[in-house]
């Protein structure tokens, strides 16, 4: 029996405002947990009555850029995930699918190499400006204006093998980069900063707005090209739109913290089993989920090494990978 459209509705929206309540439940355990253990009343009040002294400091310092830092991140990653997968009609597909990260990593070894920028706040706009290259060079090589979604991903997958070739190379002729871009390919919240948060903000506030933007149009691409022109969606003004989305989003979030794989790729899949194909709940389904579980795998990676810290990007992989192996064997099996 099928479920009326506005039971089903009411359904996605409590569904929702109970995974805001969740992330809201993890940003509170990713100011209280680490090396030092924060009391509850201490988070309430170096949030709201800073005093300058003991938790205080810590919270506002350190504890609330990251957490901050970490929202950020997640929602991008998220959103670029799902609009990705829209794009290129693959489940299975990820922001790095057209070389995004290749090129955040490509740009940053290049300045600490060649120029010695030593600083994550330098970091952050060479690893944009080095995302949104490579993603323009990929629509251009995947056709421009006649690109296909299978065109996109070959030339998304050609660029980041030759960027990463790149990036070897460097490293092993130059040790000192080797160091200094260790600690960044490893991905990681635990430098986050407020100076780092207003720099790529507005990047990543963007891509929000372009992502929420081709949200309808995207659900008609879904359906084929041919039908998607029959409902009167513009497919290349689309795909340019949802690429400048991706490169925003995901060129921000990979600067500021280095590349965390698998949160664009299971989050996005997984939401979609909840809320079906309608990226008008996918998307925020996705901006709110992805935050949770990236926070969550960072405070798992403070608690199981206790003093020192696991870096969230070595977790999300750790975790990530089981996973991707069940979705390609699910998927596999369906195809049978």
């Amino acid at each position: 029996m099928a479920v009326p459209p506005v039971r089903r509705r009411s359904t996605r929206a409590a569904g929702l405002l109970v995974a805001v309540a969740v992330l809201l439940l993890v940003c509170v355990a990713s100011i209280m947990v680490g090396a030092k253990p924060v009391p509850l009343g201490d988070v309430w009040h170096g949030l709201f009555h800073y005093s300058g002294t003991g938790n205080d400091v810590l919270i506002q310092d350190l504890r609330l850029p990251r957490t901050l830092l970490g929202i950020m991140v997640g929602t991008a990653l998220g959103l670029s995930g799902a609009v990705m997968q829209a794009l290129t009609r693959n489940p299975l597909a990820e922001p790095g699918l057209l070389g995004v990260n290749a090129g955040a990593a490509a740009s940053v070894v290049t300045a600490i190499s060649f120029f010695g920028v030593t600083g994550l706040t330098g970091y952050v706009w060479f690893a944009f400006l080095g995302a949104a290259v490579v993603s323009v060079v990929v629509y251009a090589l995947g056709g421009s204006r006649s690109a296909t979604p299978v065109r996109l991903a070959l030339a998304g997958t050609a660029a980041t093998a030759a960027l990463y070739g790149y990036v070897n190379a460097v490293q092993l002729l130059d040790s000192a980069a080797l160091d200094r871009l260790r600690f960044w390919t490893v991905g990681s919240l635990a430098n986050a900063d407020m100076a780092t948060i207003r720099a790529v903000a507005p990047f990543v506030a963007a891509g929000v707005v372009l992502a929420l933007l081709v949200a309808r149009p995207l659900n008609a691409m879904e359906m084929g090209d041919d039908t998607a022109r029959a409902l009167g969606a513009h497919l290349n003004r689309t795909r340019v739109l949802g690429m400048i989305s991706v490169t925003l989003m995901c060129g921000a979030a990979t600067a500021a913290c280095g590349p965390i794989v698998f949160i664009g790729l299971m989050v996005p899949y997984l939401v979609r089993a909840l809320t079906g194909p309608d990226m008008r709940w996918i998307l925020p389904y996705a901006a709110v989920l992805s935050p949770v579980l990236l926070l969550g795998s960072d405070v798992l990676g403070r608690v199981v090494v206790r003093p020192a810290e696991l870096q969230v990007g070595i977790v999300t992989a750790l975790v990530g990978g089981p996973v991707f192996i069940h979705l390609v064997r699910r998927k596999r099996m369906a195809t049978l």
